[in-house]
């Protein structure tokens, strides 16, 4: 029987939470039929042989190279044909009828060609990343300077993150985050697919940009929450996660129209730019506190 949803996960390394998501999907109720697409980027822990023999329900592509997030995804979509697309990440353990939910959803707001959830992190609170506007200038000042932190309420201060937004109201946004990102096949006809040309990081904000460059709505829907266990075993990141996310922000700056060219671009770039810098400097110094007796 043809299905209502592709449910696409790529993985690398991460085989226990990835069998939890999956143990996740198979305890939760959900009304609509669905396939799940499993790409794994050539993990080294085990992960295909562990979903092979607990899930074999999966359609499970175990790539020879990492192929990133990006192209790892395009290629279980290009295997689809459902009316609609869930990308989830692995590290995430969705509740009954999410998927009923954000369909639901979907279908009553025509205009919309994409939607996301509320997404608590495993303490509860709310992952900031789950709603966003795209970046400008001024919003890398506000992170680089502790000022989004400080004043999470200002909609002036606090306006990548919206935080100054009821978490349990829906909202209409700029961008939701890719570990819960559902799209109308109509949509991706239109729009077409991630961009490759990014390997990881800031390829969801592309993905938003695009859609709403090609007048599709993008949702933020608190009606169903899905956790997401995203920076549970460290406070800190490795040099090379950070380095990643800014330059890849830096591509997205490169890339699209937003913002405008000239100076308004150059002060974005610097404001990313700084941000980096501080955020690489905190997190030598947590490194330092955590190593010294």
């Amino acid at each position: 029987m043809p299905k209502d949803l592709t449910v696409v996960i790529v993985s690398y390394n991460c085989r226990e939470v990835l069998l939890d998501c999956l143990a996740s999907m198979e305890r939760s109720r959900q009304d609509v039929s669905y396939e799940v697409h499993l790409v794994d980027n050539a993990s080294t822990d085990g992960t295909p042989q562990a979903v092979r023999e607990g899930h074999p329900w999966v359609n499970l592509t175990a790539s020879r190279e990492n192929l990133g997030f990006s192209k790892g995804n395009n290629l279980a979509m290009r295997q689809s044909d459902t009316p609609f697309v869930l990308l989830l990440n692995p590290d995430t353990l969705v509740g009954d009828h999410c998927f009923d939910h954000s369909i639901a959803f979907l279908k009553a707001h025509p205009g919309a060609g994409m939607v996301s959830c509320r997404l608590v992190t495993g303490d509860g609170s709310l992952d900031l990343a789950c709603r966003r506007s795209f970046p400008s200038a001024w919003d890398g000042f506000c992170r680089a300077a502790g000022l989004s932190r400080r004043f999470p309420g200002s909609r002036l201060l606090a306006r990548y993150n919206l935080t100054y937004l009821d978490e349990l109201a829906p909202a209409q946004v700029d961008a939701v985050n890719g570990a819960y990102m559902m799209v109308t096949r109509r949509a991706i006809e239109r729009v077409g697919l991630l961009d490759e040309d990014y390997f990881m990081y800031m390829e969801d904000m592309d993905w938003c940009w695009r859609f709403t460059q090609a007048g599709f709505e993008v949702h933020y829907d608190p009606g169903c929450t899905v956790t997401h266990l995203k920076g549970q075993s460290s406070r800190t990141q490795s040099t090379k996660m950070i380095r990643a996310f800014f330059d890849s922000m830096e591509l997205y700056c490169v890339k699209n129209s937003h913002p405008s060219p000239g100076l308004s671009r150059w002060l974005t770039l610097a404001g990313i730019r700084a941000w980096k810098w501080l955020t690489l400097a905190r997190n030598f110094l947590r490194r330092d506190k955590r190593v010294r007796p």
